[in-house]
């Protein structure tokens, strides 16, 4: 069988691609032949590790850190790819917090952070790119939300607050870009075996009630969510956009 999802000569960018969903999606990319951005905040030796492993793919690969609740360091960062690579084809908008908040006690700096990465940090990275894209009349754009943004999330509402506002997002740009070629979609993940849910792992009883809520009976690894990202970049889904593709294993069923 020849190869099916074939990315030779795109050029990808990966905010929070140091590890995780992002990690994985950006291995995944350069296996499928793009040349990829590891975008990260903290984790700088993570994010050489994977640019290393997607290197090692035979592609070229850059690591660039930038706070995405900050507007320059976002601009610097996608106008540096540009200026080096020329071009930035696929846009994978991965990078995002999660942290505990109660209403009636969340404090407002809690509210401020998360809107500002999860929310912000994707407008500011979109809005840097899609001029470029625009240019050459391309360009594949996907947003990582969570099921949290469909059902909502108890203890958690800023968190769910700031995806769903991704897959309103989602939906606006893919009819506003269409006519430039640039296809948006999103990936709204469940439950993931990933550093951000650590800490609630850490509860052998927890995560096996979690296990348990799963119809597939499984927590999936970060890869299982990068093949879908991967799909929705490829010619495979060309006439896909706009659409919010839930990557939960049949743990929550209803439309994005």
């Amino acid at each position: 069988m020849g190869v099916i999802i074939d990315l030779s000569g795109k050029k990808a960018l990966v905010t929070g691609g140091s590890r995780g969903i992002g990690r994985a999606t950006a291995i995944l990319l350069a296996e499928a032949g793009a040349d990829v951005v590891i975008h990260y905040q903290k984790q700088e030796k993570a994010a050489e590790e994977t640019r290393q492993i997607a290197e090692s793919k035979g592609v070229k690969a850059l690591t660039f850190r930038a706070e995405m609740s900050r507007r320059q360091e976002v601009e610097v960062m996608v106008n540096s790819v540009l200026d080096k690579w020329g071009s930035i084809d696929i846009l994978i908008n991965n990078a995002g917090i999660w942290t505990y908040g109660e209403m009636g006690s969340l404090p407002e700096e809690v509210w401020r952070e998360t809107m500002a990465v999860n929310l912000d940090g994707v407008y500011y990275v979109t809005n840097a790119v899609v001029p470029a894209m625009k240019k050459k009349q391309q360009g594949w754009i996907v947003n990582v939300a969570s099921t949290a943004a469909v059902r909502g999330e108890a203890l958690h509402s800023h968190y769910a607050a700031s995806k769903g506002a991704l897959v309103s997002l989602t939906k606006s740009l893919a009819v506003e870009l269409a006519p430039y070629n640039i296809r948006v979609n999103c990936v709204a993940p469940g439950w993931v075996e990933t550093d951000m849910c650590t800490e609630v792992f850490s509860d052998p009883a927890f995560k096996e009630k979690v296990r348990q809520s799963i119809p597939l009976k499984r927590i999936p690894p970060p890869e299982d969510i990068a093949g879908p990202i991967l799909f929705l970049v490829s010619d495979q889904a060309r006439h896909i956009t706009g659409e919010i593709l839930n990557v939960n294993g049949g743990a929550v069923l209803c439309g994005g």
